[in-house]
């Protein structure tokens, strides 16, 4: 019997992209299109539970009547929004990954590597023809993420400093493409750091990565994404930020040292709420 099972929907691209990940890698897994055969009650509430997430978390908003049952109410219980869910299935967020290393709300697909006991052999692409990316946390004082932020005119002197997480990106044949990072203040997500390597880039990378950290940012608690850049405003818009004016953004925000001393004022603020 396989030891990876994936709760499927073969319209959504992501859910496809993790499939053959998976398959790319040696495994057959069992797949339950769970539009047509849903989880019960308590099959759902265990998979939520060992996901370590909140059920809100796990709700889908995009192409749901999410909106239509006004889910979005703070008055809804866990409880309730499990019923919501069962009695319309396209409200549970896909594809959920289940592998002896444990579950996962594989979004975006590039998370279902930890969940898998080797990765595919070779480059693997997604259905958009990126290349699949593995991230792995680094250390603020890494002599390559410096050069690499310096080579981009990106600031670096705060990059030792504490509350700060930094990722290595490369992709699964191993090639180092690029680096990232955060600083979360609760709710509150500050990206910074965000830089492909010049030989990888104009190829669909830094989407890649920047929805990798943003997971990670949103694993920790993260719930709203902001940036400072002078250069990369188009970039991060189709990424879903929006330009916001100063003084609407969260005083945490304002008083980080990229926004008050290390960015220049002509940096323009962009941000926007982070979902799965």
């Amino acid at each position: 019997m396989s030891t990876v099972t994936v709760y499927h929907n073969p319209d959504c691209g992501t859910s496809r992209n993790t499939l053959a990940l998976i398959r790319a890698s040696g495994i057959e897994p069992i797949v339950i299109e769970y539009l047509k055969t849903p989880p019960d009650r308590e099959t759902l509430k265990a998979l939520i539970a060992r996901m370590g997430m909140g059920v809100r978390d796990v709700l889908r908003i995009k192409g749901t009547p999410y909106k239509e049952l006004g889910l979005d109410a703070a008055h809804w219980s866990d409880d309730q929004l499990i019923e919501q869910m069962l009695a319309y299935p396209i409200l549970i967020n896909r594809p959920i990954v289940v592998s002896r290393s444990g579950v996962r709300l594989c979004r975006p697909s590039d998370m279902v590597i930890e969940l898998l006991p080797q990765r595919p052999a070779g480059e693997m692409r997604k259905e958009d023809g990126t290349p699949l990316l593995v991230d792995t946390p680094i250390a603020g004082s890494d002599p390559d993420l410096a050069l690499a932020l310096q080579e981009a005119v990106l600031p670096t002197d705060d990059l030792a400093e504490p509350a700060r997480s930094f990722f290595a990106y490369a992709t699964v044949s191993g090639e180092r493409v690029g680096y990232g990072g955060f600083e979360r203040m609760g709710r509150d997500v500050l990206v910074r750091s965000l830089v492909v390597l010049p030989h990888a880039r104009h190829r669909g990378i830094g989407g890649g990565m920047l929805a990798l950290l943003l997971r990670r940012a949103f694993d920790e608690g993260g719930r709203d994404a902001w940036l400072l850049t002078t250069t990369a405003a188009p970039f991060f818009e189709r990424a879903g930020f929006k330009p916001i004016e100063r003084s609407a953004a969260p005083a945490a925000i304002l008083a980080t040292r990229q926004a008050a001393s290390l960015c220049p004022s002509s940096a323009v603020l962009l941000g926007r709420r982070m979902s799965l």
